[in-house]
């Protein structure tokens, strides 16, 4: 991949990203090895030197200058001011997102704002997540699941009610599951309990929870296999899974529902339970 095949790179981030995930595949190990690190921890590369960024993506400052060219731009400053945007762009705190809320009411009951905005969101988080889903990664995960004596249950903070309503869901449906996120903080000696035979379908999106991920490698390790719902073929969860999903939630002025999430969920719950019910 080189300058010449990309004319005009791109200056939104969303579609920067896109553009990265695409790319990933055809890139040599080093320059692949750095758009994982971008997609992975973008606030980093929006406020880090080029030194302290190579070093953590270890790989040579070189490296990053190469990278940026491989996308079109003319230098690592250039692909710098793309991720620099898109924190200019994105409130930075919940004051700033109701803030920006305010002005998208526009004088409309506030409540009719709400349920239009968010509703819209989820409308087209689901319709996203039902054209790129893949059946038969539906299917794999519903199997490796319905194998599994137990089934644990790893997502902390915006996650954790997607774990929760599998609990939930697993429970009424005959299926030994068990809940991460306990508040005596043993979940990583009921992790240890984990083995071959059981399973592990953990939750995790940008920024990732680092004690997820501790966790699931902490699974892996002990040969647990791995179902993994996150946001980015980057995430850090995906090189520890058997099978993943992307789910990409849309958001309202900063706030994401979890309706595609929760539809995936609800899916997994059903299809493992049916599984487990005619023996396949």
């Amino acid at each position: 991949m080189t300058q010449d095949s990309i004319i005009d790179p791109p200056y939104d981030f969303n579609k920067l990203r896109d553009l990265i995930v695409e790319a990933r595949n055809t890139m040599p190990k080093r320059l692949a090895q750095v758009a994982a690190y971008t997609i992975e921890f973008p606030d980093d590369i929006a406020f880090g030197t080029v030194s302290r960024i190579s070093e953590q993506a270890a790989v040579q400052p070189s490296t990053l200058v190469r990278f940026a060219k491989a996308l079109g731009f003319s230098g690592f400053s250039e692909l710098q001011a793309v991720f620099q945007q898109r924190l200019r762009d994105r409130p930075n705190n919940y004051e700033a997102r109701l803030q920006a809320f305010d002005a998208h009411a526009s004088g409309r009951p506030p409540a009719m704002a709400l349920i239009e905005g968010l509703g819209q969101a989820a409308i087209d988080s689901i319709g996203k997540f039902r054209e790129r889903i893949k059946l038969e990664s539906l299917d794999e995960a519903a199997r490796l699941l319905a194998r599994a004596e137990t089934i644990y249950l790893i997502g902390l903070r915006r996650s954790y009610p997607i774990t929760s309503y599998l609990s939930y869901a697993f429970g009424t449906l005959g299926v030994r599951s068990v809940l991460i996120g306990s508040p005596n903080g043993v979940d990583r000696e009921v992790l240890s309990f984990a083995g071959p035979r059981d399973a592990a379908l953990a939750v995790s999106f940008t920024p990732y929870s680092p004690a997820t991920v501790e966790y699931t490698r902490q699974i892996v390790g002990q040969k647990t296999p791995l179902v993994a719902i996150t946001d980015s073929p980057f995430s850090p969860l995906v090189f520890n899974a058997s099978v993943w999903f992307e789910v990409v939630e849309n958001d309202f002025e900063g706030f994401r529902s979890l309706a595609a999430t929760m539809t995936l969920a609800a899916a997994l719950a059903v299809a493992v339970a049916e599984r487990r019910r005619v023996g396949a």
